[in-house]
């Protein structure tokens, strides 16, 4: 009787069971880590590419409309339907941060500030010229005027040069010293350019108008130019009788069309030249710390790849705290 009863089975699972609960734990952690490989931190990634365009600049392509999404290896190659594109594409395509129209704006504005204070200053020099030769412009021998960034002093021909000569008279160097002095006080480049009248000349110094006002323009440069003013700043023009304050229709009018102006260009960059070399040498000195600070964010995004996956996975599960912004 004992010989028939069946055997009873062992106590606890099958044996197969514990082979099987292995498989089932590596195939579920080998799907867990191609996930991990398969996404990143998009967070971190849209800072390093922020820095990146603030060092470099990337070309705009295409205008990012939806949030970049991360895609997987194995949908990526092995699923039928059509994929996403990755984040790193997305990047690739469009970088416009807010902090660039930020800068854009900011950069209009010192420009503008810089042209305000540069008219200004303009102004405020060209009433101190008015001031220093007072006299002279109240005797009709000198005019002074302003016209945006340049200021005119205008040598008339009243008791400058005699009639046909280019020779500046003796009574008349005074009063260019006072103006070769204004001139060596102002910045950027002294343009002398000389005008005549409509009458013809022809002489055995002078074969026309043409070396006539230029070599009037030429004495009154090189009555500054002995005076210790930078050949280097100096631009000498003759115009002849081609551009005319009044129409040469009488004894009048063609004394004024006979001048010689010098004209003083206060452009920005003359102005201010010492403050924009030590602002281009802070500027410098910002790009090399802006290029360490960024090899440094791409450096620590490379030796991370395992956190960024994790960092991706908890975004779903709290979407408002790590959700990145569209970027429009």
């Amino acid at each position: 009787m004992a010989d028939d009863c069946p055997k009873c089975p062992p106590a606890g699972a099958p044996l197969w069971l514990a082979t099987f609960a292995d498989l089932m734990s590596l195939l579920m952690c080998f799907f867990v880590l191609l996930l991990s490989f398969a996404t990143m931190d998009a967070n971190k990634l849209k800072k390093v590419s922020e820095s990146l365009e603030a060092a470099f600049g990337v070309q705009r392509e295409v205008p990012a409309t939806e949030i970049p999404m991360g895609t997987s290896i194995i949908a990526q190659h092995f699923s039928p339907a059509m994929t996403t594109p990755t984040l790193l594409e997305e990047v690739r395509q469009t970088i416009n941060s807010p902090s660039q129209e930020t800068q854009k704006g900011l950069i209009e504005k010192i420009k503008k500030e810089i042209l305000e204070k540069a008219v200004e200053d303009v102004k405020t020099q060209t009433e101190a010229i008015k001031k220093s030769l007072k006299g002279e412009i109240s005797e009709g021998l000198v005019m002074v005027g302003v016209d945006e960034l340049k200021i005119v002093i205008r040598i008339n021909d009243k008791g400058s040069f005699k009639s046909g000569t280019a020779e500046l008279q003796i009574g008349f160097k005074p009063v260019m010293r006072k103006i070769t002095q204004a001139v060596l006080d102002s910045k950027g480049k002294v343009i002398v350019s000389g005008h005549t009248d409509d009458i013809p000349i022809s002489t055995d110094w002078f074969r026309s108008n043409w070396e006539l006002s230029s070599s009037r323009a030429v004495s009154v440069t090189q009555f500054m130019l002995d005076r210790k003013l930078n050949s280097e700043r100096v631009v000498v023009q003759g115009h002849a009788d081609t551009q005319p304050l009044v129409p040469n229709t009488s004894r009048k009018n063609r004394s004024q069309n006979r001048r010689v102006e010098i004209l003083l260009e206060q452009t920005p960059e003359a102005l201010y030249k010492e403050e924009l070399t030590k602002f281009e040498g802070e500027l410098d000195e910002y790009k090399k710390n802006k290029l360490l600070e960024v090899d440094n964010e791409v450096k620590n995004a490379l030796e991370s790849p395992v956190e960024q996956g994790a960092a991706v996975i908890t975004e779903g599960e709290s979407s408002t705290e790590n959700k990145p912004e569209v970027v429009e």
